[in-house]
């Protein structure tokens, strides 16, 4: 636990603080402020579990781990960064009024205004849009959403490094002098 709370929180707030120094001075059009953008942040900050699952293995189990265990180490980091991604989200969006749904719907009308979509075609998709706006106006729904954004790619990378760490002369420890 002590693993999964370490590597979880550093991670969690390393993804964080990117992608909020993104929103907040990034322009808005830019690669900053693109899904790319926060899906690389998010795997870049989720090695962290790379790292706790090697640390757990080096440390705790002698330099050797099974799969199993190393991807019960790897989720659990995952669901502690998961969960702060969704705290600190969530505080982010208090403190901005709960706009950010607004915001987002009325930039990707305004995407597809500036490539030529007509007005009914705009209209017909700020309508499709009202669903998804609704819907996040559900606290609970809101929070499912945020943490099944973060969550898949966080199990993607420990299931990769539970799979690679699994074999003792990956990355092995070093010997004390």
């Amino acid at each position: 636990m002590r693993y999964a709370l370490t590597y979880g929180t550093l991670s969690g707030l390393a993804i964080l603080a990117t992608i909020l120094l993104g929103l907040t001075i990034a322009p808005r059009d830019g690669f900053f402020t693109s899904e790319y953008f926060g899906y690389l942040v998010m795997l870049i900050g989720l090695s962290m579990i790379f790292i706790g699952i090697k640390r757990y293995r080096d440390v705790e189990q002698g330099g050797v781990i099974r799969f199993w265990p190393a991807l019960k180490v790897g989720l659990a980091i995952a669901v502690v960064a998961a969960l702060i991604y969704v705290l600190c989200w969530e505080i982010y969006l208090a403190s901005t009024g709960y706009r950010f749904m607004d915001d987002y719907v009325t930039g990707l009308a305004a995407d597809r205004r500036t490539a030529g979509a007509s007005e009914a075609e705009i209209a017909q998709y700020l309508a499709s849009m009202e669903s998804m706006r609704e819907l996040y106006r559900n606290p609970a729904a809101r929070i499912g959403i945020t943490f099944l954004e973060i969550f898949p790619v966080g199990l993607i990378v420990a299931l990769f490094s539970a799979a690679v760490l699994r074999f003792p002369k990956v990355l092995p420890a070093r010997q004390a002098a």
